[in-house]
């Protein structure tokens, strides 16, 4: 399916969902100024083309409990990639799989409370059929960290300069 917002209320209703996917229609209608049918429809429109693929949980982070986050780098068998790809999504520690160009194939983000956790977690990945190497490194700290609401509301920007332009 085709990821196609026809117009601004649809953006409207998205950008509500980014921010809470389990408010009710009722509350998105109330603040984006549009009747409750009209979301209710338009919801269930963009679920049914693709627009809205799913909905997801975002874990918060507590501040009194720490994780430690490892970035791996992968070097695979291309021919494996698929059921290496299975296998990684496997393991919740893993946040983000990006296919890379260069002497690497993949580039893995994972965290856990424990090192020692990581340290298991890599040592399986490494036992993975098809995975050639890991080059991994410790994340000492976050100096710059814009992935959650900042990222939504530039995606959001970037959906209204399109829809400014005539692209979208």
């Amino acid at each position: 399916m085709a990821f196609c917002m026809r117009d601004s209320l649809d953006r409207r209703i998205i950008r509500e969902l980014q921010k809470n996917a389990r408010a009710s229609t009722s509350t998105i209608a109330q603040s984006i100024g549009v009747a409750r049918s009209t979301v209710h429809e338009r919801i269930a429109r963009m679920e049914k083309d693709g627009t809205i693929a799913g909905y997801s949980v975002v874990l918060s982070r507590n501040p009194g409990e720490e994780t430690v986050q490892i970035l791996m780098l992968l070097e695979i068998r291309q021919q494996d990639t698929r059921k290496i790809l299975q296998r990684l999504n496997a393991y919740p520690e893993i946040q983000v799989c990006f296919s890379i160009n260069g002497e690497f194939d993949l580039f893995v983000t994972a965290e856990a409370p424990r090192i020692e956790d990581l340290d298991v977690l890599v040592d399986e990945i490494g036992e993975i059929p098809g995975i050639v190497r890991t080059n991994t490194f410790v994340v000492f700290g976050r100096k710059i960290d814009r992935r959650s609401d900042e990222t939504a509301e530039r995606i959001f920007r970037q959906m209204q300069a399109l829809s400014a332009t005539g692209d979208a």
